[in-house]
């Protein structure tokens, strides 16, 4: 029984950890795939994922420990094998030496346990007998997957927002609503062996038969990569993709194609891999940033983000101000915005003089001028004209129409309302490239 190993005084009566040769302390890992000899790591090797040789991080193990009771509820395992090896070096009798080596247990505990299990108990050897098979039968199906298994997906009512997300899939019968090649099957409705079939029409047939088999093996594969990649409830597949900074989610999107070619675990360690890289890129070059600044403290470099931070936004602010002066028409409104902040700067309460409505009425935005904007060169005269009216950027227009085209065809159709929950932008201008779009007909009214 490897759990009633020794634990002994002596360091060499120990097992060793494989991966860093220290002696292993309760508890430790055994692997429950490897062996014999078994393969044996303490935590701290554990938890950083060791490998060596045949034995992979992702094996089922089992935890090691003596903390059990084994003849007695009040007596461990460990204790009552250091009770056994207290008496084989102190001697039978002396349970005073016995107990001071034992140090948990009193000199009238360890003499009546003894005497009571290992002297005058007739079935000690069946005892350690049923103990045995009792271990075996628990250690035969007790090993920890390394991977859990997943959850049941949720059960959305049809036709709702989640069914559609889930491409109709139905958890009951673990099959989909629409099938991948959904219409396979047509080509086998009027096919229909007779004897007095030529060899060239038969061998037609059956051809037609192997590729309808084909086409049903894609749709199992299809099948099993969503499966074992838990893909089928999507909003849980996006959140675990938002643990990642930017950088690693635009790498996670783009290997993705690739998650069918490794299983569902390399191609989460591969993944997990690239994001421990990133973090430990961004770290060192933190590190040689301080480095080069002259800072020698973490106190120090607390003071030097703080000031880091507020350096950036004054410069994040005054881009800004250039921005919205760069492209603002109106020269009056201009300098009256000019005047009103430097009066806030000065700690004075501007006053704006208000222009009455009945006497100058109000005057419409100028249309917005798209001239070296980024991704003009993408708009067709009437996409310019449009962003020009709704004073939309070329590249929030091109965002904005992208987004609605993917879901829209993903749906089939688009309401108004959808619109304006997937872009968030003032209705009015949300309304408007709505309608062009219709118009135009990229998108489809649900």
């Amino acid at each position: 029984m490897d759990r009633l190993a020794s634990y002994g005084s002596d360091p060499f009566d120990k097992p060793s950890c494989k991966g860093c040769a220290s002696t292993l302390k309760e508890p430790y890992i055994k692997c429950a795939e490897c062996g014999p000899p078994p393969f044996l790591v303490c935590l701290q090797c554990f938890t950083r994922g060791f490998e060596y040789k045949m034995h992979q991080s992702d094996h089922k193990y089992e935890i090691m420990t003596s903390d059990f009771p084994v003849l007695d509820p009040s007596w461990t395992a460990q204790e009552e094998v250091g009770l056994l090896e207290a008496v084989m070096d102190c001697g039978f009798g002396n349970w005073q030496d016995v107990a001071n080596q034992l140090r948990t247990k009193s000199k009238e505990e360890c003499e009546s346990h003894y005497m009571k299990h290992f002297i005058n108990n007739p079935l000690f050897s069946s005892t350690l007998l049923s103990l045995k098979q009792m271990e075996e039968a628990r250690t035969a199906d007790t090993a920890i997957p390394f991977r859990p298994a997943g959850d049941d997906p949720p059960r959305p009512t049809f036709d709702s927002l989640l069914s559609r997300d889930m491409a109709g899939y139905m958890p009951a019968r673990a099959d989909f609503m629409e099938e991948f090649d959904n219409y396979a099957e047509w080509d086998l409705r009027d096919i229909d062996f007779v004897d007095d079939d030529s060899d060239v029409l038969h061998a037609l047939k059956i051809a037609v038969v192997d590729i309808y088999h084909s086409r049903l093996k894609e749709r199992q594969r299809r099948k099993k990569i969503i499966r074992d990649h838990g893909l089928i409830s999507l909003r849980k597949f996006q959140m675990l993709e938002r643990r990642y900074p930017k950088e690693v989610q635009d790498m996670y999107d783009a290997m993705r194609r690739f998650a069918r070619v490794l299983g569902p675990t390399e191609h989460d360690k591969f993944i997990e891999s690239h994001a421990l890289e990133f973090e430990l890129r961004r770290e060192i070059a933190r590190l040689q940033e301080y480095r080069r600044v002259g800072i020698q403290t973490f106190c120090s470099a607390k003071v030097y983000d703080r000031l880091k931070r507020s350096r950036e936004e004054e410069r994040k602010k005054r881009l800004m101000l250039s921005e919205v002066l760069q492209y603002i028409q109106d020269s009056n409104a201009c300098q009256q915005w000019l005047h009103k902040q430097a009066a806030i700067d000065a700690g004075l309460n501007p006053v704006v003089a208000a222009i009455s409505s009945s006497a100058a009425g109000r005057r419409s935005a100028p249309p917005l001028n798209l001239t070296g904007l980024p991704g003009t060169d993408k708009l067709n005269e009437k996409e310019k004209e449009l962003c020009q009216v709704v004073r939309l950027v070329p590249g929030a227009y091109l965002e904005y129409k992208a987004a609605l085209a993917n879901e829209c065809r993903r749906q089939g159709g688009l309401r108004l309302a959808q619109a304006r929950a997937l872009i968030k932008i003032d209705v009015n201008k949300t309304r408007k490239i709505y309608d062009f779009l219709i118009r135009e007909g990229y998108i489809n009214k649900a």
